[in-house]
């Protein structure tokens, strides 16, 4: 089985993002992959193009997007008391499909505070059909962990678990050279076997 990208910024992901979505489908048949996600950063702008990218190369498109969690609720905006953590939601069907586009409008319209943000009561509410990875170092979960709070990740992946169940919330590993990813990957391993929530490495 090849590795799949299932965290992936395009040029949509403003001044967070790179890849080019023509170029990215030529690398991914280059490398002998089948299948690529796009998660950008609180918008869904270039899912269509990736899409139809994907298809006219024989690329399995997985729709997605790394939505902003706000660490209160999103109707809260009061100045720095209000931030956001990462969370990557990916579409398992067409429901998760709707679902998102839900989560990603709400977090514009009613959740919009520096970044389009969304809350646990909307992913509560739209959780159905989507799969949800714990996010790079800017997640809650990995937030908690390079503060040195075990007990409050746990608590939080748990939270996670149970909005979108088991087999639809992952804990995610990435190791870029960051002393901070290498420092926390054994705790977030520790964390699935803990948990029951899958592991999931991602680049």
């Amino acid at each position: 089985m090849s590795f799949v990208h299932l965290h992936t910024h395009t040029e949509f992901s403003l001044l967070d993002g790179a890849c080019r979505i023509d170029g990215m489908m030529d690398r991914v048949k280059e490398l002998g992959q089948t299948a690529i996600a796009i998660t950008d950063h609180g918008v869904m702008y270039g899912c269509i193009d990736f899409y139809k990218a994907a298809k006219a190369a024989g690329i399995k498109p997985i729709i997605g997007c790394e939505v902003y969690v706000a660490n209160r609720s999103r109707f809260s905006k009061e100045h720095l008391m209000d931030w956001s953590y990462h969370l990557v939601l990916l579409c398992e069907n067409n429901t998760g499909y709707k679902n998102l586009i839900k989560l990603v409008s709400s977090g514009f319209t009613e959740g919009f505070y520096k970044k389009p943000r969304v809350d646990k009561e909307l992913l509560k509410k739209h959780h159905e059909g989507l799969i949800a990875l714990s996010a790079c170092l800017a997640g809650e979960i990995p937030r908690n962990l390079t503060q040195n709070d075990y007990e409050t990740a746990k608590k939080v992946a748990l939270e996670y678990r149970d909005i979108f169940g088991e087999n639809n919330y992952f804990i995610e590993i990435q190791d870029h050279g960051i002393a901070e990813q290498k420092k926390i990957i054994p705790e977030l391993i520790k964390l699935s076997k803990e948990t029951g929530a899958g592991l999931v490495a991602t680049n």
